[in-house]
């Protein structure tokens, strides 16, 4: 379907028209929307969307927000807007696509990320979960860690290791998990912060059905890179007006407090302005790039950048307001829905910030990914290549 965007305009309008957002409760008007294909427009009809091109979703998104209709609140729903739904499009089949994407815009349903493992580190294809058919389903047992949102998730994306006589890439199958089924247990982890927004979830005997696998048994490692390609879109690849983000909290600090600016200190925030500003353009670049197509490695150098940036710009900011800036606002514990980083102390943001480099990927292993696969050097010699995941030491 070839849409532009005066049909986008004119269809949210007569949206409107018939869905009054003053009248309508809210989950009724966004499932209407849904319904309407106005919800991720790029998406197929049927599935919330008019198969558009993906650059005409902001169209659509400022249309409704100067109606003052009601969004999807996707602060709350981060991994299942930006991870768990373009997984099951590209790899469910049909009868998941209906079942599942459907609540998940809409947020009635919370998703969580079950990939990483205390024993795998970094090295996601190393993960020990275990997965044992037992007729139309698997029996589970395993842990995860570092789970965001476990605590609220109605669902999980889950990779496991379903036959441990493969090399450790082989033998992974990908599933969909019910966060409420018996065996499944959250436990929230305390950061730096104070607050958990992490858990660590332990898994034992939990049974899936096979009508909740994504992609062929076997195939897990290949469905969660489309995972992880796009988790590191969706946290690295944003792109914030201009002066928005840490960057603009920065210099709002600056212009706050003109007696504590130096030479040196307006140097560095002037380049830290242009470097978030020259991050801010290439995450534009890259966001158009996906409109023909899926996230690839470039999302990994983008994700890279936005944490090394974000850990010196708070680093900055707390060189910058002194000693006021180490005053800590609240180490109350607490699992939050969402972490408004700009309605917390300077503290806060530099103590968090140094997270933004281990999740969706640490930055060590998105220097190896950027190096194979975009700069194309020759990869790191691996001896564990071709060996069964069962003679690994571990």
């Amino acid at each position: 379907m070839t849409v532009d965007t005066d049909e986008l305009r004119g269809r949210v309008a007569e949206f409107l028209a018939a869905n009054d957002p003053g009248k309508l409760d809210r989950l009724e008007f966004l499932r209407a929307r849904f319904d309407a294909g106005l919800a991720w427009v790029h998406f197929p009809a049927g599935l919330g969307g008019l198969g558009a091109a993906r650059e005409l979703q902001p169209v659509v998104d400022a249309a409704f927000a100067e109606a003052g209709a009601p969004d999807n609140r996707p602060h709350l729903n981060s991994i299942g807007l930006g991870m768990a739904a373009p997984t099951i499009l590209r790899f469910g089949n049909d009868e998941q696509r209906r079942r599942y994407l459907r609540p998940l815009w809409t947020g009635e349903e919370i998703w969580c990320q079950l990939f990483s493992e205390p024993g795998a580190g970094s090295d996601l294809a190393a993960l020990a979960t275990r997965a044992v058919r037992d007729g139309d389903s698997w029996v589970v047992d395993g842990q995860k860690v570092w789970t965001s949102l476990a605590h609220q998730a109605r669902w999980a994306i889950l990779v496991t290791r379903s036959d441990p006589d493969q090399p450790k890439h082989k033998g992974l199958t990908y599933f969909i998990c019910d966060m409420t089924a018996p065996g499944v247990e959250v436990r929230p982890l305390r950061q730096i912060t104070g607050e958990a927004e992490f858990n660590e979830v332990f898994l034992t005997g939990v049974r899936i059905p096979d009508a909740q696998r994504l992609g062929e048994v076997g195939q897990g490692w290949q469905v969660a890179l489309g995972t992880l390609m796009n988790e590191r879109v969706a946290i690295g690849g944003r792109a914030p007006a201009r002066e928005g983000g840490m960057i603009g909290i920065a210099a709002r600090s600056w212009r706050d407090h003109p007696e504590n600016r130096t030479s040196g200190l307006h140097d560095r925030l002037l380049r830290l302005w242009v470097d978030a500003e020259a991050t801010r353009l290439t995450s534009l670049r890259l966001r158009q790039q996906l409109a023909v197509g899926d996230p690839g490695p470039e999302g990994s150098a983008v994700k890279m950048v936005f944490a090394e940036l974000n850990q010196a710009i708070t680093g900055f900011e707390l060189e910058f307001l002194g000693e006021p800036g180490l005053a800590y606002d609240d180490w109350t514990f607490r699992q939050p829905e969402f972490t408004d980083f700009a309605k917390r102390g300077p503290g806060f943001r530099y103590l968090r910030a140094k997270g933004n480099s281990i999740e969706g990927g640490t930055t060590e292993i998105l220097r190896n990914v950027i190096a194979e696969r975009v700069l194309g050097l020759p990869p790191e010699i691996r001896t564990d290549k071709d060996r069964p995941w069962k003679e690994l030491p571990r």
